[in-house]
């Protein structure tokens, strides 16, 4: 028997309300969860229904117009899924489009999938995509030197030169990159003196679009 108090009348409502194909693939995965994890805990996250297990989502299902899909939750069972030749990468869910229950792994299967994947919340292992993706650190971008001539140009201007000194690094860094990638002189020594204008008025290289 499922324990009842982990089952979330919305998730009923979700089922009832899919289209007939839909709701025996809903209910069968919904049946595959509780009987692997019977701890797991029912709620509805972005307008479909999740399955958390110690605070850390397990999985999620959805229905569509034309098919269902079905997602682990976690960069660890990921792996494995990927090393089972059932991961696609390509479509929504982990196990692609579902429109019968032939499309899903045999239950054998399924089960050892979703006892793995809260292994992997009760080991502390698991990684959730969201903070995997949040981990990503982007590398800093490399320090441009600023042109002489635009240096030269803010010494000559105690004006610009305060206002330029107040700014943040993302917009010294639009107003050098600008001038650096002037490709004539004449085209440099414009965009400086515009540059002294703007600057002095306390205004960043877009300052038409957004402000510092």
């Amino acid at each position: 028997m499922r324990p009842t108090h982990t089952l979330d009348p919305r998730v009923d409502a979700y089922i009832a309300e899919s289209r007939p194909f839909a709701q025996p693939i809903l209910t069968h995965i919904r049946t595959l969860i509780h009987k692997a994890c019977p701890n797991v805990t029912e709620t509805m996250k972005w307008s479909r229904p999740f399955f958390e297990y110690k605070g850390a989502i397990l999985a999620n299902m959805s229905a569509f117009k034309e098919h269902c899909s079905f997602g682990f939750w976690g960069e660890e069972i990921a792996a494995v899924l990927r090393e089972a030749k059932l991961l696609q990468p390509d479509a929504m869910g982990s196990l692609g489009r579902i429109t019968r229950l032939e499309d899903l792994p045999a239950d054998k299967q399924m089960l050892s999938l979703l006892r793995q994947a809260a292994g992997f919340i009760d080991s502390g292992q698991h990684t959730s995509p969201i903070a995997a993706r949040q981990k990503v650190v982007k590398a800093p971008k490399a320090a441009i030197e600023a042109p002489p001539e635009f240096t030269k140009a803010l010494k000559a201007n105690k004006k610009a030169a305060a206002a330029f000194a107040a700014f943040s690094p993302s917009c010294k860094r639009e107003y050098v990159e600008w001038i650096a990638d002037a490709k004539r002189a004449e085209t440099r020594d414009k965009r400086i003196a515009t540059a002294m204008e703007w600057i002095g008025e306390g205004k960043q290289r877009n300052w038409k679009y957004q402000n510092c």
